[in-house]
């Protein structure tokens, strides 16, 4: 297999070290970790479009300025592969939709080694998976939590794979997510209007922008910054409120970070149920709701999260596809009893 060039297009505004600036405008499911891009450009693989190879880390990008990364083949994983049940929604010879139950990993890392995804996708379909960025990723072009369920898309081939990437990066997939939350998201609501990113739009549309990035003193979560991070927008409309203490939401990306919308809701005030790592604080008002409702909500094994809806253009055919997938049984049952409880 031969190399691969990644272009990227800086960001405005840019950071001030080359690493950075490429860093933050790596497409979603390419593996490529800032120390990663370091060691690439202290390599010589990194150049301006049309222009010389840069080595120096502390070069500075402008705005809208194209890098040109070159990638080395993939090398191998130590994934095997695992007869484990998928939900095919999709599939031809360039690449397959899966339904991803909740409590599955998607690839493979420390403290996940098996049972992932990647597993059962390098058992359905052999050697035809896509691999890209240093380590063989077999054709995984975006993630989704181990506990959020829902639709994603698999490459087979390295076309699908760059295509689909190129998508994520221009932010052309439309993906719409299922969720949860807290409370019920309100134009009305003086508390919301006052949080810093959020802001009102037409059709009873709430827009959340906030950069992401780590959390300052827990590496495994993400937090809301300023000054830092990646910039990051998420949409969301109320589809059906339960009172005032749970509504069924809507989210829309119009980017693709960590976490994103499980740290934007947290961020306006409105975890989503079940979230133990944003909204482990949050508890639901008991008053006038049964017990059973109450402790139903309260132990929520998971995010109430799922990736309802995914389109983008083939790859290889450029036709439309879309795809939806219904709620899991365990978002039914919440919403079942969160129904019940608003109208007694």
């Amino acid at each position: 297999m031969s190399d691969t060039i990644l272009r990227l297009v800086i960001g405005d505004p840019a950071p001030p070290r080359l690493d950075k600036a490429l860093a933050t405008v790596v497409p979603e499911g390419v593996a490529l970790s800032r120390s990663h891009l370091g060691r690439l450009i202290a390599a010589g693989a990194v150049s301006r479009e049309g222009g010389d190879v840069v080595t120096d880390l502390k070069t500075r990008s402008r705005p809208g300025e194209v890098w040109c990364v070159t990638l080395p083949p993939a090398g191998e994983i130590s994934a095997a592969p695992e007869d484990i049940p998928l939900e095919v929604v999709f599939e031809d010879a360039d690449l397959i939709v899966v339904n991803k139950p909740a409590g599955m990993v998607v690839h493979p890392a420390p403290g996940s080694p098996s049972g992932t995804l990647v597993n059962a996708l390098l058992f359905h379909c052999g050697d035809s998976l896509s691999g890209i960025g240093g380590q063989k990723r077999p054709g995984i072009v975006h993630r989704i939590d181990k506990d959020t369920s829902g639709l994603l898309v698999v490459a087979k081939s390295d076309r699908a794979h760059h295509g689909l990437a190129a998508q994520f990066a221009d932010h052309s997939i439309s993906r719409h997510y299922r969720a949860v939350v807290y409370g019920v998201p309100s134009r009305a609501d003086p508390r919301l209007a006052g949080v810093s990113g959020v802001a009102f739009e037409d059709g009873a549309i709430v827009r959340i922008s906030g950069n992401i990035a780590r959390h300052r003193h827990d590496r495994k979560r993400m937090a809301v910054v300023t000054n830092a991070g990646r910039h990051a927008i998420t949409r969301l409309k109320v589809l059906e409120p339960f009172g005032t203490v749970a509504a069924l939401v809507d989210c829309w990306l119009e980017t693709g970070r960590t976490h994103q919308i499980r740290v934007h809701l947290t961020h306006a005030g409105h975890a989503l149920i079940g979230d133990k790592t944003y909204g482990g604080r949050r508890t639901i008002g008991h008053k006038n709701l049964p017990a059973a409702t109450v402790d139903l909500v309260r132990g929520f094994p998971r995010q109430a999260l799922h990736a309802a809806t995914l389109g983008f253009r083939h790859p290889s055919t450029d036709q439309m596809l879309s795809f939806e997938a219904p709620l899991p049984a365990d978002m039914c049952t919440l919403l079942e009893a969160l129904r019940a409880a608003a109208v007694t």
